[in-house]
């Protein structure tokens, strides 16, 4: 996907969106890059003077990367079907601090889809070590007149 079919994909727009690109992507599986922006305002008042990213944002990265996986399974006419939106977080579990300036690697796997609820598993990695590990699930939301 390039950078106008993610805006196309999903509703999410800077500074709220946290997929700079798609490097992979399957049926069941995607995988983004996010580059923590040293220049991001979150950074300047998360832990000054050590600033960090905070978990919830981490936690969106992959969010965002299963909405686009949804997206891409659902196909072109998305719109008409809704928009996916996260409905439950489970077992979230933050294995190291993300810095300004450091590539995120964030996974989204789709474990299960059902009645059209779709379950998923988030993971990222920064320089090959795992930082989060999250389950997630998401439904359509359809946009209300």
């Amino acid at each position: 996907m390039t950078d106008a079919a993610i805006l196309e994909s999903i509703p999410h727009r800077p500074p709220f969106l946290f997929v700079d690109k798609i490097v992979e992507v399957s049926d069941k599986r995607i995988l983004t890059r996010k580059l923590a922006d040293t220049d991001a305002d979150f950074f300047r008042g998360h832990y000054p003077g050590r600033p960090v990213m905070p978990g919830v944002l981490l936690c969106e990265c992959c969010f965002q990367a299963g909405a686009l996986l949804i997206a891409r399974r659902i196909g072109a006419d998305a719109a008409t079907d809704g928009v996916p939106v996260v409905t439950r977080i489970q077992d979230a579990r933050f294995r190291q601090m993300v810095s300004p300036g450091q590539m995120l690697d964030v996974e989204a796997t789709l474990d299960e889809e059902l009645d059209g609820a779709y379950f998923l598993t988030g993971r990222i990695t920064v320089d090959g070590k795992l930082a989060l590990r999250v389950s997630f699930a998401c439904m359509l939301a359809k946009d209300k007149e």
